[in-house]
């Protein structure tokens, strides 16, 4: 019997911790071809390159183990490892992440690693996405392991709902366990920092504080990963709000 074959992708680049630590999961169950980008590819959604070539440079090439690198965006990644560098075999799984910081709320729209799984479920691929709440570029990725490890041998077997894909997210240290929970929704605040370089100009630097809607929704993410749980939210492409379509339809038409 064949081996699973993972296609691994992330927005942060090759080089981060995340991504190696997901690499070394998907190593011990199947065999592994990564295609990320060539620099920081964060904010990048589902975004994609239209306006310039895409390259893609392959760093390892092993028996069970081979490492491209891509001068586009996440997305432009998977969408490039779909349609020609696994075009003799699709991959069983994509997984993406691990990312350096949440993708939580609605942090999800912006997210180049939720638009890596996005890309693999348009091509009918099951995806997860992985992040954990730091940034750092040292950030201790050990206590996500063993619940990666559960949870892509349990989408393996059994597979994944058609059309769905999962975000995961992890907490800081201590795990106390998966919750299955919505997006948080709210809305970003402070989003920009006003400062002045020293020719006087003025510009802004992101930063930003998320403000639940409800912060104490007990069915949403932001509240399970705050008190120490990891969360796993199902999501989907078709953004249709079919419940209203009758009453948009009787609005307009």
């Amino acid at each position: 019997m064949r081996r699973p074959l993972f296609l691994i992708s992330n927005d942060d680049g090759y080089n981060y911790g995340g991504i190696q630590t997901l690499i070394a999961v998907a190593r011990q169950l199947g065999d592994v071809v990564v295609v990320a980008p060539g620099t920081h590819q964060s904010g990048m959604a589902s975004a994609i390159t239209t306006t310039a070539p895409v390259t893609a440079g392959r760093l390892i090439d092993e028996p069970g183990f081979t490492v491209w690198t891509v001068n586009g965006t996440p997305a432009d990644c998977v969408k490039l490892a779909c349609d020609q560098l696994l075009r003799d075999r699709l991959p069983d799984l994509v997984l993406t992440g691990i990312n350096h910081g949440f993708n939580a709320g609605l942090s999800t729209i912006y997210s180049g690693t939720m638009g890596c799984a996005f890309e693999g479920l348009a091509h009918g691929l099951p995806s997860i996405a992985f992040s954990l709440g730091s940034y750092a570029l040292d950030a201790d990725f050990s206590p996500c392991v063993p619940y990666i490890r559960r949870i892509v041998e349990r989408v393996l077997e059994f597979g994944l709902p058609a059309g769905v894909c999962l975000n995961v997210n992890f907490p800081v240290g201590e795990i106390l366990g998966l919750r299955v929970t919505t997006t948080a929704m709210g809305r970003w605040i402070n989003e920009y920092e006003h400062r002045v370089n020293p020719s006087g100009m003025d510009y802004y630097w992101i930063q930003g504080d998320y403000r639940c809607d409800d912060p104490r929704d007990t069915a949403t993410d932001i509240y399970w990963l705050d008190r120490g749980w990891a969360t796993v939210t199902p999501c989907h492409l078709d953004q249709t709000d079919h419940a209203t379509m009758s009453q948009i339809s009787e609005l307009l038409l």
